[in-house]
């Protein structure tokens, strides 16, 4: 338990170093949500370190996402700067992209490929490898890294088109 929870600590860190400063959620309280929603949850035949992990990303992914959007819901109408998201550059080209456009964007990208949906999440969420990624997916890492190529220039034209549409 201690080396998974350190585990999900650094991965933890690396997700609230992309929210905004005084940021009310604390990196702990993050662990401690995503572990109560994997008790929960029926999932629980992890068929690797890997998968384990890349699933854990997700949680963490959907309850920050989720407090993103009731916050949102709570100042709409004000002037209100967007969530930033600093490393979202490798994945949407450029700075200041909110994290529930990002989201938006990979469940528009999933509806369409839901492979290279989940490889933006692994390796971008989650931290993985290329070689972790494709273990979990259980494809060469060829077919990651040209997935992954692909994920990113559809995502940056889908968040450019939703910003210049003025959300």
């Amino acid at each position: 338990m201690p080396v998974v929870y350190d585990e999900l600590h650094r991965l933890a860190q690396r997700f609230m170093a992309n929210e905004r400063p005084g940021h009310t959620l604390q990196t702990t309280a993050l662990v401690n949500e995503a572990y109560l929603r994997l008790v929960d949850s029926s999932h629980s035949n992890w068929e690797d370190r890997a998968h384990f992990f890349g699933v854990c990303a997700r949680m963490m992914r959907h309850i920050l996402v989720d407090l993103a959007r009731s916050r949102q819901a709570l100042k709409r109408g004000s002037d209100v700067p967007p969530l930033e998201l600093l490393e979202a550059s490798a994945v949407v080209g450029k700075a200041g992209t909110d994290l529930v456009a990002v989201d938006d964007a990979l469940t528009a990208l999933a509806a369409v490929d839901p492979r290279k949906s989940q490889i933006v999440e692994l390796r971008f969420f989650g931290g993985l490898s290329v070689k972790e990624t494709a273990e979990v997916l259980k494809v060469s890492e060829e077919t990651v890294l040209r997935d992954w190529k692909l994920a990113k220039s559809w995502l940056r034209r889908e968040l450019s088109t939703e910003q210049q549409g003025g959300n």
